[in-house]
């Protein structure tokens, strides 16, 4: 090693740490994703490990042990991509229909839309699933619900479109787990979850939220220029009858409940751009406040304290009067993006 020169050595150690990465990433979706026998998974990981070690042990020259060991990583990642979603499991009720819909002119139909009642705790929610009709003449806008649980650099968005008739449809893309299953942020990155749209009353889906888990909520206009929101609406029913007939996996880092609104927001023309805060979606507002998206007339800080309807939320229970309750004093929605150069 002392002969290495001092840049081959800066080369090699470059080079170790993807590798190792995926070494790591490979271990992990043995672990996780692999038999459901425990002893088996951690015979599989461990022999893993053993095989890198072997390799880098016992090949020569360098290049070659890194190139071995990445043909293990790419072995594990193929028979990782054959993992296959399911709609056939034994779903916890909350999430145990699948919503579909259909488009007859403006009138939009969905069934199974989750309207719960969650009088004393969450485990033993008054169920009730409905078919509701929409008109999408009638849809006055598009709203975005940011929920926190703990540290506010990550937290849980919700989508929701608002109509004439008071009435509000509220979509949150989730994880669907099964009956006994909890969610693990790590499981999360792997092949563990189906992906899930509640499609749902604000009454459901946000009011569990601020009145049952004890969740800090914000709720934001947001100006969606050329009909937007419609458009971005028909590509959520797009997807969530793509999901009900073919079911797909959730994954926290590309199919999560942020990164999945960019990306029907793009399907539309939308110009929000790809942003590490996307990620970090507790700071996603301040990328939608530098772009006008959100009402820009006063502060962040201001705009935030305004749009903190917890309590309010709290207040008002999950009365048939939630929705129009919670957007009392709130921010006006956008109507242009603000001109920066005056």
């Amino acid at each position: 090693m002392s002969g290495i020169a001092p840049l081959r050595l800066l080369l090699r150690i470059l080079a170790c740490i993807p590798v190792s990465l995926a070494v790591l990433w490979a271990m992990l979706a043995l672990w996780i994703d692999g038999p459901d026998s425990r002893l088996f998974a951690g015979l599989l990981a461990g022999g893993l490990l053993s095989a890198v070690v072997a390799v880098i042990t016992l090949i020569r020259p360098f290049r070659r042990s890194v190139a071995a060991v990445a043909g293990l990583c790419i072995v594990t990642i193929i028979w990782w991509l054959t993992l296959t979603p399911s709609n056939q499991r034994d779903w916890q009720s909350n999430v145990a229909q699948l919503p579909t819909a259909t488009l007859e002119g403006s009138l939009l139909t969905i069934s199974n839309v989750r309207s719960f009642r969650y009088r004393n705790d969450e485990a033993n929610a008054e169920e009730n699933w409905i078919t509701a009709t929409y008109n999408l003449d009638e849809l006055v806008g598009f709203d975005i619900f940011f929920s926190f649980w703990g540290p506010q650099a990550y937290g849980h968005t919700i989508a929701s479109w608002e109509f004439a008739d008071g009435r509000h449809l509220a979509v949150s893309i989730e994880t669907r787990k099964e009956v006994g299953e909890s969610y693990s942020a790590l499981r999360g990155f792997f092949r563990q979850f189906e992906l899930y749209y509640v499609v749902a009353e604000e009454t459901d889906v946000v009011a569990l939220r601020t009145n049952h888990r004890g969740e800090r909520v914000e709720l934001y206009r947001i100006f969606t220029p050329k009909q937007g929101d419609r458009a971005m609406l028909l590509d959520y029913i797009r997807d969530i009858n793509e999901v009900a007939a073919e079911p797909r996996w959730y994954n926290a880092l590309t199919q999560n409940c942020t990164t999945t609104i960019w990306g029907h927001a793009k399907a539309v023309g939308s110009k929000f751009p790809l942003d590490w805060r996307l990620l970090a979606n507790g700071y996603v507002l301040e990328l939608a406040y530098q772009l006008g998206t959100v009402n820009s007339s006063m502060s962040l800080d201001q705009l935030k304290q305004r749009s903190d309807i917890t309590e309010i939320a709290v207040d008002s229970g999950d009365t048939d009067d939630f929705s129009k309750a919670i957007r009392r004093g709130l921010p006006e929605r956008p109507t242009a993006f603000p001109n920066r150069s005056q």
